[in-house]
């Protein structure tokens, strides 16, 4: 889907298209309707804070404002730019939206997150007469319907190519490519366009003078393998080669659920006890609420901790059983929490289940429903203490 989530943000306010637009920041920058029926926004010159951005559209690309990026540093680059807030419930409806409209059509296609699918044309009705072009048209049109949005299509031999190719035309774009197309659109490019090259892959090329998916398929494979090692220096050659047989998987279980913030301030373990301990709990009672949804219990819970100068942490712990129950979650995660130095001022919290099993799976009952109060209403959870287990606790006694 082309830029998803700020694309969804325009259909529910269309004056702002043509416009740079960022998402992300916080949920405090609403917009706000006038006396004369329209609407006013934040704008990036305007904002405080610590948050990052989520996504923007292009043209905030083109001011160089991207993904991941500090709020403070790209009002910098483009001060003009409309903030908005994140609503992930909105963007869920539409990728569920775009991902039924694709399988109406193709059927066999791999869930890659919220924005992004591979699909297996091979079957499809039509689909080999004009090497996908059809096929990819009437999807193309079939999302639109949908949702609105347009999304970008590569329709390749595999995985890896049609995942460079779905970016090469963005947005509203269609690329076929064949076999014999692979030294004319494929190895000009940068060697970080193959997904699976990072950063540090990358730079290790560069400084071997190899800067292009070509100059990688032009090198001795011996020369990958004596610096990247057998494996990935293996990759990198078949990689290069456009050369990848990975199927597509219709379906595979996540490996963990989590849920976490970054703060607007760095909070402080003692000083900010009260509200690290109301976010704390939310997030393990948004992480429960996931793994019910899902249908999910997880047998190890974590938690995520960066702090002030940006050097993360993280700690385990294994349960007895699997739960899925928010107090079990809460009392787990604050027992990670005591096993952290927690000096630092806190910029991000997060909290994870591990091991997960489907609850079909398990044998033993599910948690036992909450003890229910007097007046009928299930009882909180206590931001501060839960089970003997204060939370942010560990600097109370210094």
């Amino acid at each position: 889907m082309d830029a998803f989530y700020a694309s969804v943000e325009l259909l529910r306010y269309p004056e702002l298209k043509g416009q740079p637009v960022v998402i992300g920041g916080g949920r405090r920058h609403q917009p706000t309707l006038r006396a004369d029926g329209t609407r006013e926004f934040s704008v990036l010159r305007d904002y405080t804070g610590r948050g990052v951005v989520t996504t923007s559209t292009y043209e905030a690309r083109a001011f160089g404002v991207h993904s991941g990026m500090g709020v403070m540093k790209s009002a910098q680059l483009a001060p003009a730019a409309v903030l908005l807030p994140v609503d992930f419930d909105e963007y869920r409806k539409y990728s569920r939206l775009f991902k039924s409209a694709v399988r109406s059509i193709a059927p066999c296609v791999e869930d890659r997150g919220i924005d992004e699918i591979y699909i297996d044309l091979t079957d499809v009705p039509g689909a080999q007469d004009d090497g996908g072009r059809a096929v990819a048209r009437r999807l193309k049109d079939a999302v639109h319907a949908a949702t609105g949005l347009t999304c970008s299509i590569g329709v390749t031999p595999n995985k890896l190519l049609s995942k460079i190719c779905s970016d090469l035309d963005k947005p509203d774009g269609l690329t076929l490519l064949a076999p014999a197309d692979i030294p004319a659109r494929i190895w000009p490019l940068p060697a970080k366009k193959v997904n699976g090259i990072g950063p540090k892959a990358s730079e290790k090329l560069a400084k071997l003078g190899i800067h292009t998916i070509g100059d990688v398929a032009a090198t001795d494979p011996e020369l990958l393998l004596q610096h990247f090692g057998k494996s990935f220096g293996t990759w990198l050659h078949e990689a290069s080669h456009g050369r990848d047989e990975r199927e597509v998987v219709t379906f595979s279980e996540p490996r963990s659920i989590s849920r976490e913030t970054t703060f607007d301030r760095d909070l402080h373990a003692v000083r900010d006890r009260a509200e690290l301990g109301r976010i704390f709990t939310e997030l393990c009672e948004q992480l429960a609420g996931d793994l019910g949804r899902k249908g999910y219990a997880g047998k190890t819970i974590g938690i995520k901790l960066r702090f002030d100068d940006f050097k993360s942490v993280t700690r385990d712990l294994t349960l007895p059983a699997h739960t899925l129950d928010a107090r079990d979650i809460r009392r787990a995660a604050g027992a990670c929490l005591k096993r952290v130095d927690l000096t630092r001022r806190l910029r991000l919290l997060g909290v994870r289940a591990g091991s997960l099993a489907t609850l079909e799976e398990l044998v033993a009952p599910l948690p036992a429903a909450p003890e229910v109060e007097p007046n009928g209403l299930e009882p909180a959870l206590d931001p501060v203490d839960n089970a003997g287990l204060p939370l942010f606790d560990a600097l109370a006694d210094r």
